[in-house]
C-alpha cells in the first residue's frame, strides 16, 4: 500500500495577481500560484538541491561560463536555482528581480532561501527593471505565472535586451515552454532574434532550456562544460551528463 500524500498548507497570501501558497508534502515544500500550479519544489533538508531536470538544465547553462562572477535572475520563485548557483559557482554579485513582493518573503520564511550578502532582490516587473540591472556574466529568464510563461518569453525587445545586458563572454539561459513538436515556444522569433546562434536543451517536464551566448563569435565549449559538470557532481549529489548529452543546436 502506498503512503497517502498528505499536504500541509504552510502559508497562503493573495495579491493583485492572485493567490500564492506554500505547501509541505513529506520532505518537500512547494510554491504554488493560482489554482495548484506548481512553481517551485524545495527539498527541505537542502534548499540548493535541484529536484527537476529543467532547473538542472538551467544550471548546465550557467556552467557554460568558465568563471562567472555576476548573475541576474529574472523571476525568483522559491530561489532554488539561485541558491544552487550561489553555492556551486564562484559568484560575487547576484541580483534577482521578482514581480510579486510576497514571493521573496515566503522564500526566505518557508523555502530556505538564504539571506546571502551577495544576493540583492528587487521587487518589480523584469521587463521594466531590466535596463536598471547591472550587466552580468549570467542572466536567467524564468518568468512564469499561474497560466504559463509571462509575456517576456515572447517579447522581442525584452529578449534582445537580455542578451545585450550580458558581459562579454556571458550566457543567457531561458526556461522556455516547448510546443507539441518539442520546439521552444516562439522558435521562429528566437531564430531570427539570436541568428540561430544558440543551443537548446529539452527536458522531460515539457520545457526547452535555451542557452544563448552574448555574441556570435562565442561558441559552446562542450569539453569544458563536461569537465566542469563532472568536477561538480560529487558536491551536487547527482550527475548532469545525461542532460548535457541532450544539448542540440537551435532547431
Amino acid at each position: 500500500m502506498t503512503e497517502e500524500r498528505v499536504e500541509h498548507l504552510l502559508a497562503e497570501v493573495h495579491d493583485e495577481f492572485g493567490m500564492i501558497r506554500v505547501l509541505e508534502v513529506a520532505d518537500y515544500r512547494f510554491l504554488e500560484f493560482g489554482d495548484a500550479i506548481e512553481q517551485s519544489c524545495v527539498f527541505t533538508a537542502d534548499p540548493s538541491w535541484l529536484e527537476y531536470d529543467y532547473t538542472r538544465a538551467m544550471l548546465i547553462g550557467a556552467l557554460c561560463h568558465e568563471q562567472p562572477e555576476s548573475a541576474l535572475f529574472l523571476g525568483l520563485g522559491a530561489g532554488t536555482l539561485t541558491q544552487a548557483c550561489l553555492k556551486f559557482l564562484p559568484l560575487e554579485d547576484v541580483e534577482a528581480i521578482e514581480l510579486r513582493p510576497d514571493v521573496p518573503r515566503l522564500a526566505i520564511e518557508y523555502l530556505g532561501l538564504d539571506d546571502d550578502p551577495r544576493l540583492y532582490i528587487r521587487v518589480g516587473d523584469a521587463l521594466e527593471l531590466l535596463e536598471t540591472a547591472e550587466p552580468a556574466d549570467l542572466i536567467f529568464v524564468d518568468l512564469y505565472t499561474d497560466v504559463g510563461p509571462g509575456v517576456g518569453h515572447l517579447a522581442w525587445g525584452f529578449l534582445e535586451n537580455c542578451q545585450k545586458r550580458l558581459n562579454p563572454g556571458g550566457w543567457l539561459v531561458i526556461n522556455q515552454w516547448a510546443t507539441d513538436d518539442g520546439k521552444p515556444l516562439g522558435a521562429a522569433l528566437l531564430r531570427g532574434l539570436y541568428h540561430r546562434h544558440y543551443w537548446e536543451l529539452p527536458v522531460k517536464e515539457g520545457n526547452v532550456i535555451l542557452i544563448v551566448p552574448a555574441d556570435l563569435d562565442q561558441s559552446l565549449d562542450m569539453q569544458g562544460l563536461v569537465a566542469r559538470a563532472e568536477g561538480l557532481a560529487p558536491r551536487l549529489g547527482y550527475s548532469l551528463q545525461s542532460l548535457i548529452k541532450a544539448i542540440r543546436p537551435a532547431t
